[in-house]
């Protein structure tokens, strides 16, 4: 598998602990005996998440396997608060999930660059002893500690961000489409199982526009019980604003290769199904006219859309069938 694309790390993250107060007593020519001026301990630093549209990967914390963030300092004399403890902030890719190791319990998601997340937050820093100052009680000898830091196992998991997701069986054309209709440079081999990992390309469309489109790897019936690729690359599709399935001309039954594909959906999860989506029957370079003719109307029902990768046959109408469904999601989420 290619190693350069890592979709979940587990992290032991532990936040900064808080400064203690100072239990410090004025002292001055002429004031041997002053008041309490002890100061607050500083705070510690946060562990905080942040949103980088420029990466597409968790590979950069792959073997960070501790990750802490720095303790605040304790207070001093003359009411001076120690200095809080540097945050720790972590870039991660849009599409990335924060999740409790032990529990499973999902903490949030990171979908906007530049949106940063509270991931543990860091402790408070003690109070010096001039809060404990009392009309009974003039000169307080203690101070509080530091409240600690939190720790524990945290999972990144990332789902990948696109327009457009790519479903098909193995060997459907899928990384030949975003080769071509892109420029990405997905492996593209014939047999089944070459793409391991999910693609993104950036297609152009007219008017200087463009949208994204993810190859997600094929998947074949039993995904979602973890057969073939399995589980691991359909939760990718969850993230897909819409789903073309692409199917091979060349296929021994159309109909019953898209209900298959349906129903891997619907087992995983069924509002996979009310996403937007289009069907493109591909390898069409292979049919003569008359047997595109028969196809047409044999597979009316399904409304595809044609296509070749190779000769480059209707791939302009695929973009403006695409697009006009995105603009329309787009539209209703506004």
């Amino acid at each position: 598998m290619d190693s350069n694309f890592i979709d979940y790390v587990k992290i032991f993250f532990r936040s900064g602990k808080g400064g203690k107060g100072s239990a410090h007593f004025h002292r001055a020519k002429g004031l041997p005996k002053g008041g309490p001026d002890g100061g607050d301990g500083g705070k510690g630093g946060d562990v905080r998440l942040r949103g980088n549209a420029q990466l597409w990967t968790l590979l950069h914390l792959k073997y960070r396997k501790h990750i802490h963030a720095e303790d605040g300092q304790p207070g001093s004399s003359a009411l001076c608060t120690g200095a809080s403890g540097k945050n720790e902030i972590i870039e991660v890719p849009l599409g990335t999930i924060a999740k409790d190791e032990e529990t499973g319990e999902v903490l949030f998601e990171i979908t906007k660059d530049g949106e940063e997340k509270v991931l543990l937050k860091g402790g408070r820093g003690g109070l010096g002893n001039a809060h404990f100052k009392t009309p009974t009680k003039q000169a307080p000898t203690y101070a509080q500690p530091g409240e600690d830091g939190i720790e524990g196992w945290k999972v990144l998991e990332l789902k990948v961000l696109a327009d457009v997701g790519l479903v098909g069986f193995p060997n459907a054309g899928k990384s030949t489409l975003l080769s071509v209709m892109s420029a990405a440079k997905p492996k593209i081999a014939n047999y089944p199982f070459t793409t391991l990992v999910p693609n993104l390309g950036m297609v152009e469309y007219r008017d200087y526009r463009s949208f994204v489109m993810a190859d997600i790897p094929g998947i074949i019936e039993g995904a979602h019980e973890g057969k073939g690729l399995g589980i691991r690359f359909l939760k990718h599709i969850e993230r897909n604003a819409l789903l073309l399935f692409l199917i091979p001309a060349d296929s021994a039954d159309i109909k019953k290769e898209y209900k298959i594909l349906l129903n891997e959906l619907k087992a995983f999860n069924p509002e996979l199904l009310e996403k937007e989506r289009l069907v493109a029957i591909t390898k069409c370079d292979m049919l003569d006219e008359e047997l595109l003719s028969l196809m047409k109307k044999d597979l009316k029902a399904l409304k595809p859309v044609f296509v070749s990768s190779v000769s480059g046959f209707n791939l302009q109408e695929l973009k403006d069938k695409l697009w006009e469904k995105i603009k329309h999601g787009k539209e209703e989420w506004q």
